[in-house]
This record gives structure tokens, sequence and C-alpha cells, in this order.
């Protein structure tokens, strides 16, 4: 039976408030559960398969039925409104026993940390480029039990559109940068080319294939199938590491790029630089073969590099732009790799090994996000495969996991504290906030310790960060990267707390002297 674990610690993980948020998932064979349990995870995973491409979004129903469970709160408890009610029946009375009957089952599904647990699953590519890293890596096995792997290939097909192909996102039309990342993950998963309900791993090929092979994937899944060794560096628009041996007011420096951004570009260009690939296989030969529409041999990387399907390219290049493209791949590459001006690439790598390893120590190996976390761990693991740090990298993949209803996927992140704002927020705009005083106490807990107390360590302002001391993350505090939004709504939710508590003393007090007349 799948367990959701809250504010849990293990090897190779470090926290600075006791793990106050973080939440995982965890396989329990000597738990099976009772068979209403289990009989409802299978009715919910059916009705959703069932419904999937009407109903794109999934309900946390695993979560919710595990909280509630804990909370000792059962939906059979809960008072139904009437069959017979019409719109002449509505009232303030109605109004305010629909909202007491909300927020008894939204305190229900609260964690005992004070958060509500969640879903956040962005694009639909960020599962399959953190198999491919541990593919690469040969940690796949270890990380991933069967049972998770089960339930990431259950995800993947239920995304899976009626075409065959998976969009960028749920919601989203088919595109080739998905398509071919979440077949190249559902093979490395041990799905066979021909496996999958309804045929889907034919129908994902059949796809790809109608829309040019993988070779018109954009360039973020270049760089990923280059890892893979199933694209070839070559075919690579040239993102040089020598940028960030420029000064940082220079406009082209990584540096000062958006902080999201920054992460993702500084280590694809680290990977370029070193043409990092992983092993050869028997698997990655035949995906050669499956991804391609022509012999992997005989084509043309330099045309490769310029091609882009139809359904990804969301802004054509300018002139400018690909002349740039061409001068860096034609000469400026060339030109780098000549001795002496090849120290200076040399160089950029070690820096950028430097800075990324700063990064992962001030966020505890969470990194700012799924996708960036994935780039960053496999070129710490490109430094050294043995490593601490890459060991404190695959303790935190369990952080990303989250199992719902339609399978288990790869979270871009989660937003606790920014949900635990507004969560609050709304409580206490009810006019019900002395009935659930045990929920607003816990959630004010989990704000207090989900406040950053420290700046980034050194001198941060050289790697281009900024002081982080008294404001809040989007997700947890070990995470370190404040944020001006979430500061902000966390800052309102202390005092709006502040402000209940001294009208909460006010109302007893007035009670009190009512008893006492």
């Amino acid at each position: 039976m799948w367990k959701l674990k809250i504010a849990e610690g293990g090897p190779w993980l470090t926290s600075g408030n006791n793990h106050v948020g973080r939440e995982t998932w965890e396989f329990d064979q000597n738990d099976t559960g009772s068979s209403e349990e289990r009989d409802a995870v299978d009715a919910s995973r059916a009705e959703f398969q069932k419904n999937r491409f009407r109903t794109r979004h999934s309900s946390d129903v695993l979560a919710r039925m595990q909280l509630a469970k804990g909370n000792k709160f059962s939906l059979d408890q809960q008072q139904k409104p009437k069959d017979d009610e019409t719109s002449g029946d509505i009232n303030i009375a109605t109004v305010s026993e629909t909202l007491r009957r909300a927020l008894r089952y939204f305190s229900a599904v609260q964690a005992h940390d004070g958060h509500w647990p969640g879903d956040f699953p962005g694009p639909l590519f960020t599962t399959a480029t953190m198999i491919i890293v541990l593919y690469v890596t040969e940690s796949l096995g270890t990380t991933l039990s069967s049972e998770h792997r089960k339930e990431i290939c259950r995800y993947l097909y239920n995304r899976q559109n009626m075409d065959g192909g998976w969009g960028l996102h749920a919601e989203g039309e088919s595109s080739m940068l998905s398509s071919a990342l979440n077949y190249t993950a559902l093979r490395l998963l041990g799905e066979g080319a021909d496996d999958g309900p309804d045929m889907s791993m034919p129908k994902a090929r059949k796809w790809i294939h109608d829309h040019g092979g993988a070779t018109m994937i954009p360039i973020l899944g270049k760089v990923w199938l280059s890892v893979l060794r199933v694209f070839e560096w070559s075919g690579v628009n040239p993102m040089p590491p020598e940028l960030f041996l420029l000064p940082s007011f220079v406009p082209i420096q990584p540096g000062r790029l958006w902080s999201h951004f920054r992460m993702a570009f500084i280590p694809m260009s680290y990977l370029y630089g070193k043409k990092f690939v992983g092993p050869i296989t028997k698997l990655v030969l035949s995906l050669r073969e499956e991804l391609h529409i022509h012999p992997y041999k005989k084509i043309n990387w330099k045309q490769a590099r310029k091609l882009c399907a139809k359904e990804d390219a969301y802004h054509p290049h300018t002139w400018l732009q690909e002349c740039l493209s061409d001068c860096l791949y034609s000469f400026g590459e060339p030109f780098l790799a000549c001795w002496p001006v090849s120290y200076m690439r040399r160089k950029a790598l070690r820096q950028i090994a430097d800075f990324l390893k700063y990064e992962d120590d001030i966020s505890r190996y969470i990194c700012i996000g799924a996708a960036q976390k994935a780039l960053s761990m496999l070129c710490c693991w490109s430094e050294n495969p043995n490593s601490d740090a890459f060991k404190h990298h695959l303790a935190r993949v369990a952080d990303f996991l989250w199992l719902g209803e339609d399978g288990m996927k790869v979270r871009v992140c989660a937003g606790q504290s920014w949900d635990v704002a507004f969560a609050v927020q709304a409580i206490l705009a009810g006019d019900v906030a002395e009935e659930f005083g045990s929920t607003l106490k816990k959630a004010h807990h989990f704000i207090k310790a989900s406040q950053i107390v420290d700046n980034p360590s050194g001198d941060f302002a050289r790697k281009y960060r900024h002081i982080s001391k008294g404001g809040w993350a989007f997700q947890v505090a070990d995470q370190g990267w404040q944020v001006s939004d979430c500061t902000a709504e966390a800052l309102k939710l202390c005092y709006c707390s502040q402000s209940f508590r001294q009208i909460s003393w006010v109302i007893r007090w007035k009670h009190a002297a009512s008893m006492m007349q």
C-alpha cells in the first residue's frame, strides 16, 4: 500500500527546520490496507483512466483518503445537502452551513505539520528527463522500485493523447518534445516497443515518425537525447560555456538571466561544453532506430540542429539568431577547441561546476525546480559519480515524486507555503475562523517554521543571488529560494493571524463576561 510521508527525513538529507513541508511517497509491502481502501483506490484509478480525455486533471484521491483517515474524518459523517434544494432555498444560513461543510473537509485533508499536500504537475516532459538522468547514471533500479516504475508508466500512458503523442502539458496538443521524451522514458522503464494499453507504444512511434522523427525535437529535447546518445551533440546549436566567464555587466552573461532559465541554461552549457554522453547500451541502439525516420549513421546532424516540428515552434527564429548560430557553429566552436584558446573552455567548465555545487549546497539539493534539478544532478555525476554530493542529489529525488489516481509523476516543485498562505486568508475571510482554530494554529505554525532564517552562504552576490533572510519560498524553507509575492502573502497571513488571535481573546472575554451575569 502506498503511504504519504510528511516531514520525515532520511539518509543523506539535511534540514534547517526538521523537514517541515516535505512530502514523499513510500510503498509499504507489509501494509496492504483494508479491502475497502484497496477497492476505493482501484475505483479511482479506473475512473480516471476511463474519463482521462474529458477530465484531464487528477483529484489527489489517494492523498486525501489517507489524510482524512489520519484526521479521523469520514465523508459518510459529512451532512449532505438536500437533493430537492432550489435556488429559492438559498439564504445566509444555507450558505454558512455549506461553507462550514467545505472547511470541515478542508481541515480534514491538512497534514499534521500544517500544510495541505497536493499535486503540482507542470510540463509533461519533467518526468522523462528525470528518468533519463537515472538511467544514464545507472541509478534507476536503486532509486525507483518496481512499484514506482509501474506507477510512472501508468501516469505516462494516462497522459498520452488520442493521436498517440503527448502535449507540453496535460491539456496541450501533442508536441515532439513531450512525445519523443516520454516514449523514450517508457522504453527506459522497461516497456517494450509494442507494449502499452491499446497499442500505445506503436501509436506514439507513429506520431513521432509522421511528424519528422526525433530530429524535429526542439533544443531542450536535443540536449537530453544527446546525453542519452540517441542524438549527436553536432546536431545541437552551440551553447558555449565560455559565456560564463564574461563580466556580470555584459548583457549576455548567463548570470543575468531569470533565475529559472539561468539554472537550466548554465548546466546545459556545461553538458554541451563537455559533450557529455552516457553509455551505449542495446536499448540506446534500439531507440536510435525507433525514434528516427532515417538510418542513424546517415542523418545530417548539421542540418538537424535547425529542425523543429511546427507543433513546437512557438516563435520562428529571426535571421539574426540563425546567423549567430551559424557563426558559432562553423567558426566559434572550432576556434574555442584549438590550443591555447581551449584553456578558456576548461576554465569555464570549472567555474560552472563550482557554481552548480554552490547552488546544490544552499538549496539542500532540492534546486529551484525539477527540470533544473535533473540537469544539475547529471552535471554533479559527470564530475564524480561516487561523490557524496550525488548521493545527496539522489536522496532528494523522492521530494519531486507525487502519486495520484493518474499514476506517479515528477512534479515541477510543490507549493506548500504559497497554498497555506491563501488557504488561511480564505478561512479568516469566511467569518467562521473561531470554529477552525486548530486548523489555523497548525497552518500558522507551518508558516513560522517555513520562514527562511539565513542568507545564502558566502559572497552570494557573486553567485547572482540576493538576500533571503526573513523571506518565504514558494515551497519549503530548505529550498532557500525566496520569492517576493510568496513573502508578501505569508507576511499578510502572519498579520491576519495576529488580528485573529486578538479578536479571539475579545470574543472569549465577552463570552465569559456574559456567563458571569
